[in-house]
């Protein structure tokens, strides 16, 4: 029987905070030895009840879509070539998401995108082919569900499940800029520690610092603007 790991991750993609805690996991993941399961939750598919003209930003649903589309490709190179690809791929496309000068990326227009980090990844190219191949969004949808099945449902990415199937799960930590080594393994502890207490349930603030990302604007060393993410995200419609 396959043990469980240490920690199972849910991400989008293209989630800014998604990626600055998985940054961070994975500091976390080499100082410790852990085991971490990656699994997808789609913003498109969370929010596919929702009006984006009404709610959101004029990006988001173009960018919502990229991120099903990523996860469509990262189904299919978990289904042929296992779970250790998946680990390779998501910081292949994240660094080209993120780690990039604003207006870089285009949201609309991910297939060279995604080709260059299968080819980081050791991957075929060929794989991009299934950026628009839906026959996976069915299993995208499931794993979504069982996420938020973990957490309820008013939350968004990244959710955590610390020592499943017993241990806790929740959204987040939401952070907006990296903690170093020595502060990576205290900030885990401490997020630990609040989350396995019996009976904690939410510690919660909308006002957030844009992340510490080239693609934001925001160097290394110097702090976002803060803006209200009400209800996890940039909602127009209050």
């Amino acid at each position: 029987m396959t043990s469980s790991p240490d920690v199972r991750f849910w991400f989008d993609p293209v989630c800014p905070f998604a990626w600055m805690t998985s940054t961070w996991v994975r500091t976390v993941q080499a100082q410790r030895d852990y085991t971490v399961e990656w699994r997808f939750i789609s913003l498109r598919l969370l929010n596919s009840h929702i009006d984006y003209d009404a709610h959101f930003p004029p990006e988001y649903e173009v960018g919502h879509t990229a991120g099903l589309r990523m996860l469509r490709v990262l189904a299919h190179v978990r289904d042929d070539h296992g779970p250790d690809a998946v680990a390779r791929l998501y910081p292949a496309l994240g660094r080209r998401i993120f780690d990039v000068e604003p207006q870089e990326y285009d949201a609309g227009d991910i297939g060279p995108l995604v080709t260059a980090a299968l080819t980081e990844a050791g991957l075929p190219e060929a794989l991009t082919a299934h950026l628009d191949d839906d026959s996976r969004d069915a299993q995208i949808q499931t794993e979504t569900d069982e996420a938020l099945k973990l957490t309820g449902k008013d939350v968004g990415t990244p959710i955590l499940h610390i020592a499943p199937p017993e241990g806790a799960a929740f959204f987040g930590p939401v952070i907006s800029r990296l903690p170093n080594d020595e502060e990576a393994a205290q900030l885990w502890d401490h997020v630990v520690g609040l989350a396995t207490f019996p009976g904690f349930a939410e510690l919660k603030r909308s006002l957030r610092e844009k992340p510490q990302l080239r693609s934001f604007g925001v160097e290394e060393g110097t702090a976002g603007a803060q803006e209200d993410w009400h209800a996890g995200s940039r909602r127009q419609k209050k």
